[in-house]
């Protein structure tokens, strides 16, 4: 087994931890609100905490990745992910459980960073697209650490006892994975702190590639957010029919990441891009007018296969346009990305109140066609999918 392929699968042994981790935590967090008697308004205090730590990692870290190496970065980063998901289960009080949040936030964003920047490494050695992968084995960590949370909270045990397995095992895992982790290069030594990418058009690009995975993820969360709710309030679904929105949604999701790579490499990713757009657009367009809850899943389901490539090829593009400065790159166009995961609900939410939900709905299928529109700015950044010279 050669290095290259050594360092997919460590690579993608930190997504999956990483997908756990965060999965495991959200399955927990109603008895943790249960344990520490918050009022939702309190609790959202502490989840916001977690948001600003993320966001701060995934600004902050570009530059320390690309001055020592995105390995040199991830590999403590992901020890600490698993160390560091034990803290908010022993927190007695709303302040420390924020504090707890917003380190383990933090880096949870620096590990974002740093594991993309990596697995864009691995796949410029590798030769092909292979970024959709990665993704779709966070997918899969995320449904397992929410099967095992699920699971643990069945058999009756304790969010500490819970968030300690786990987070010792993710410890484990990484530092299994640290020893296949393909090394990177510290950014060439004339490279100034204050230089920007410039290659096909720098910055502004990136920016406009991080308005692009904004609007994929406004889809993302608005599935998260609000599909169970309009399939059982306005559709007249069952509580437990109305899970099946967010379900179909992840299942397409993952199943449109394993197969990505492969049609990216035959199609390329613009046509994969603008494919992906029109599929989420018209899915969750005309699940919304058929006004059924079969079509309502069908359509969120959809919503999941269409997105479930962009946010991997942006990525992908936006450590090519400039290889040496992949890590801030990355962080310009995650971090604006994330946003629309966080504020795109609550814009739905806002805009329900006036037009009702399933209008407000629209929301993410007028975006979905924008990223339809916007697949030709791939062309402008330089593929990485190409052999790397020391390959």
């Amino acid at each position: 087994m050669n290095h290259v392929r050594r360092g997919r699968i460590a690579t993608s042994l930190v997504f999956l931890m990483f997908g756990a981790a965060l999965g495991v935590w959200t399955a927990r967090i109603p008895a943790v609100k249960d344990n520490l008697g918050l009022t939702d308004g309190r609790l959202s205090i502490a989840l916001l905490a977690f948001a600003a730590g993320c966001i701060t990692g995934m600004a902050l870290i570009g530059r320390l990745t690309d001055r020592f190496g995105s390995s040199r970065v991830l590999v403590p980063a992901a020890l600490l992910e698993g160390a560091l998901l034990i803290p908010p289960a022993l927190a007695d009080g709303l302040v420390l459980l924020s504090v707890a949040l917003f380190v383990f936030g933090a880096v949870h964003g620096t590990l974002n960073i740093a594991m993309n920047a990596n697995a864009a490494e691995v796949e410029r050695a590798h030769g092909r697209p292979i970024m959709a992968s990665f993704h779709a084995v966070y997918s899969i960590g995320g449904f397992l650490g929410a099967i095992v949370g699920s699971l643990f909270a069945h058999a009756g045990l304790s969010v500490a006892v819970t968030l300690i397995s786990v987070g010792l095992a993710a410890v484990v895992l990484a530092g299994a994975a640290s020893r296949w982790i393909l090394p990177s290069s510290p950014a060439a030594a004339n490279m100034t702190a204050g230089d920007e990418p410039t290659t096909s058009g720098g910055r502004p690009l990136l920016i406009f590639f991080g308005v692009v995975v904004l609007c994929t993820l406004v889809g993302e969360g608005a599935a998260a957010d609000w599909s169970a709710v309009y399939l059982r309030d306005d559709l007249g679904a069952s509580e437990g029919f109305a899970a099946y929105g967010y379900a179909a949604f992840a299942i397409l999701m993952t199943a449109g990441r394993l197969v990505g790579d492969r049609v990216a490499g035959r199609f390329g990713p613009v046509t994969l891009i603008r494919a992906s757009g029109l599929i989420a657009a018209a899915g969750l367009g005309l699940g919304l007018l058929i006004d059924h809850p079969a079509a309502g899943v069908a359509g969120f389901g959809l919503l999941g296969l269409g997105v479930s490539c962009v946010a991997p090829q942006f990525f992908s593009a936006a450590a090519g346009v400039d290889p040496r400065r992949a890590g801030q790159a990355l962080s310009t166009v995650v971090s604006i990305g994330y946003v629309g995961f966080l504020l795109g609900p609550i814009a739905i939410g806002a805009a329900a109140t006036f037009v009702g939900l399933p209008a407000a709905l629209g929301i993410p299928v007028v975006l979905a066609v924008f990223v339809a529109l916007s697949a030709g700015s791939l062309r402008l950044a330089e593929q990485p999918a190409r052999p790397a010279a020391a390959a």
